[in-house]
């Protein structure tokens, strides 16, 4: 199956529902948000799937890192973000994301995408997780696609500064709170 990002890229997925690629509607709506914040970023995309968040942010000149359980979408992200990079950087790394979380401690990413399976336990201490290794940039936005039904924890340290509902997606930006702002 193949799925098309703007530039008219076309990137290849896995077929069967081991992935949900974010739908364009949310894309371009994240894109649009980002604007002008995406060139020359650290990017962390959680839960990649079929890296199309990823291969958007690279297109725009983000510099990428990818985190996905499976090892069959990791060998597919790979692929598809090794047609796109131009200049930028990027790493697809295979692993549980809270671990792989863990080993990034110390670095600090300008934009995250968090789309983990809805139904999953993974909000929590993945929020958890970001915000205690102060992996977001004081500066930095997090977003967390989940279902509009569900409600995303509170977690110290991460406020949330806007949510958009597109049909049966919501996605809520985090922020790292004023008193993080000034303590990093």
């Amino acid at each position: 199956m193949n799925l098309r990002i703007s530039g008219n890229h076309q990137l290849k997925t896995l077929p069967g529902l081991d992935t949900r690629p974010t739908s364009s509607r949310v894309r371009s709506a994240v894109f649009n948000i980002w604007q002008g914040n995406i060139e020359n970023c650290s990017w962390l995309d959680l839960c990649a799937g079929s890296g199309a968040m990823s291969a958007e942010a690279l297109q725009r000149g983000a510099n990428v890192t990818c985190i996905e359980q499976s090892s069959r979408a990791c060998a597919l992200i790979g692929q598809n973000l090794q047609q796109i990079a131009k200049n930028q950087s990027f790493k697809v790394l295979r692993g549980d994301v809270v671990q792989r979380l863990k080993s990034l401690a110390g670095q600090q990413f300008d934009r995250i995408y968090f789309d983990p399976p809805y139904a999953s336990n993974l909000y929590k201490p993945v929020l958890e997780e970001v915000a205690s290794d102060k992996l977001l940039h004081p500066d930095g936005e997090l977003a967390v696609e989940h279902s509009p039904n569900f409600e995303l924890p509170q977690v110290m340290n991460l406020e949330i500064c806007r949510q958009k509902i597109y049909g049966h997606t919501a996605v809520t930006f985090y922020c790292p709170s004023p008193s993080e702002k000034g303590n990093q």
